[in-house]
């Protein structure tokens, strides 16, 4: 990501754990603050016009990925360059879907170090660790994006190979939120894995041992947070990936003492909100139903979706309605079935304490194991996927929402495309074209009946840059809820008129810099709301000078 990240880390230790040693070792990588055109006749526009050739030239883009991580490394201006030029076209190489696959083969494509490692193992050094990699940066981080590798998008516990959406998420705070790459931090907390095939892997560079209990992990991260506070108390702080039961423990516990997010839990929720918004309005508009009458079913139980019917029960508040009415309107389904308070597993107390507030009461003792089952028994205007289950959504539920809504709102938000719940081609054949569409990962448009129809893809890439990049612009001294939501009203309202025009739900990617500004700006202005903002510098601006301070503070290549 940068060259202090690269210069510092670390050596490879006989147990294949990488750990960063207490002193910079000069030999263990080279500074990658080299000058795009190391021949005086090659200029950087010859070289980025190279760069883009040879990627053309790559047969995959697992392939394409592998380059780019080493153009970032020796070069990052080019690397950002490259992305500015292409973003809609790269963003997918960088980020999801392929580096879901990069995290899963991230010992085998392994090049050098590329952030922070932090074993277990050493997590009564973590203290002294940290202070002095600080005390010997040129450079104080602004952003830190931590995981433990736990739960890696859709893919289970990948373990170290974590690292690759903890750099993958900072490319796109650069890329699309314009945080200067040398105040960002990858970091991999490697607790163990829990998947053999990936411990009994002999090139795998991670700690070979089952994955640390949720105490033990409680523990180091413990004196991660405390001591990354201290060593960069102005940075931005976000968990990424970890799995759900840590996710949850591990916000409730910080949210308040440290100034961090759950990307996966509120980030998540802010995008998804913010689509739910536009595409609420034009189900409303098609159907004439009150906006406060939709009715969410969801797929999945994990951290992600509960932080996403958490968040978007903020649209129902903002129709006039109470927390417990607006809980009403959404039904959780996980392994098991609808979640209800008469489901054995519920009654017996096993129910995962992150799902109890979503336990329907209303059922009177029945019970509905299927999907199909839960939209007959429901008859949803929305459905939302986060079940990690590819093709989840089949043709008799989707064209059970097609017969029971003007305009049906199926967003199948699993990533990547492999777990994704339903195909856009599918959504538009089985609803007759009348889907209102986001996913998570990307899907090209598709012609219909004359129009091009463009399909929404429910991507955090944006929303977080914004969150991070507002929240440190304000100073804030935590990342309240109040910023979440504002961040996921900010991007409803960065549609412009082509796109409302075009019935799009999101902004398109190729706008990302004007719509984190906007997002940033909503953030900053929630932050001087609720008295947590200290830059006084920003207090007293009206919105669009407000959203023009965002834009000149961003970095560009």
């Amino acid at each position: 990501m940068t060259s202090y990240i690269t210069k510092t880390l670390s050596s490879l230790a006989t147990n294949g754990t990488l750990t960063p040693p207490l002193t910079p070792n000069e030999n263990d990588a080279k500074s990658i603050s080299r000058s795009s055109s190391p021949h005086p006749l090659i200029s950087p526009e010859q070289n980025l016009l190279r760069l883009k050739a040879h990627l053309q030239n790559l047969p995959t883009d697992l392939l394409k990925h592998v380059h780019l991580s080493k153009i970032r490394r020796e070069d990052p201006s080019l690397y950002f360059s490259a992305i500015r030029d292409d973003l809609t076209g790269l963003a997918p190489i960088v980020y999801t879907p392929t580096v879901g696959e990069a995290c899963q083969k991230y010992s085998h494509i392994y090049q050098g170090p590329e952030g922070l490692y932090l074993s277990i193992d050493d997590k009564d050094r973590v203290p002294e660790i940290l202070a002095e990699y600080a005390s010997n940066l040129s450079t104080t981080p602004q952003i830190l994006v931590v995981t433990d590798g736990s739960r890696i998008l859709g893919l289970g516990d990948l373990g170290i190979g974590g690292m690759g959406i903890s750099v993958g998420k900072l490319n796109l705070y650069v890329a699309g939120g314009g945080v200067n790459p040398h105040g960002c931090l990858p970091v991999v907390l490697d607790m163990g894995t829990n998947t053999e095939s990936i411990r009994n892997d002999p090139l795998y560079i991670g700690l070979r041992r089952p994955r640390a209990s949720l105490e033990e992990a409680t523990e180091f991260m413990d004196l991660f947070m405390a001591a990354a506070s201290a060593a960069f108390p102005n940075a931005v702080i976000q968990h990424e990936d970890f799995y759900s039961e840590a996710a949850f423990a591990f916000l409730d516990k910080y949210k308040n003492q440290y100034r961090m997010f759950n990307d996966d839990i509120e980030g998540t929720g802010s995008v998804i909100l913010g689509g739910f918004m536009a595409a609420a309005k034009q189900a409303s508009a098609a159907s004439g139903k009150a906006l406060k009458d939709h009715r969410v079913v969801f797929l999945g139980g994990g951290s992600a979706a509960v932080g996403v019917a958490k968040e978007m029960m903020n649209f129902f508040k903002m129709q006039g309605l109470t927390e417990d009415e607006a809980r009403e309107r959404f039904w959780l389904i996980d392994t098991k079935g609808l979640i209800t308070s008469t489901r054995p597993d519920v009654v017996a107390g096993k129910l995962a304490s992150h799902k109890k507030y979503f336990i329907r009461n209303d059922t009177e003792g029945k019970e509905y194991p299927s999907l199909a089952d839960v939209v007959e028994y429901v008859k949803p205007t929305a459905l939302v996927g986060l079940s990690t289950t590819f093709g989840a959504f089949g043709e008799d539920v989707v064209r059970r929402m097609a017969d029971l809504n003007e305009a049906p709102i199926i967003f199948p938000l699993s990533n990547p495309t492999s777990k994704c719940e339903l195909s856009f081609s599918d959504a538009l054949n089985w609803t007759d074209g009348k889907v209102l569409f986001a996913s998570g990962s990307p899907y090209a448009p598709i012609e219909r009946d004359g129009l091009l129809r463009e399909p929404g893809q429910g991507n955090n890439f944006l929303v977080f840059p914004g969150i991070g990049f507002g929240a440190l612009q304000a100073g804030a001294k935590r990342v309240t809820e109040g910023m979440i939501t504002a961040s996921a009203i900010a991007l409803s309202e960065a549609l412009n008129e082509e796109e409302k025009k075009a019935g799009l739900l999101y902004p398109r990617l190729d706008r990302i810099r004007e719509v984190s500004a906007r997002v940033a700006a909503g953030v900053v202005r929630k932050a001087q709301e609720e008295g947590v903002d200290t830059n006084e510098k920003l207090r007293g601006l009206d919105d669009q000078a407000l959203i023009k301070e965002m834009n000149d503070a961003q970095w560009w290549p």
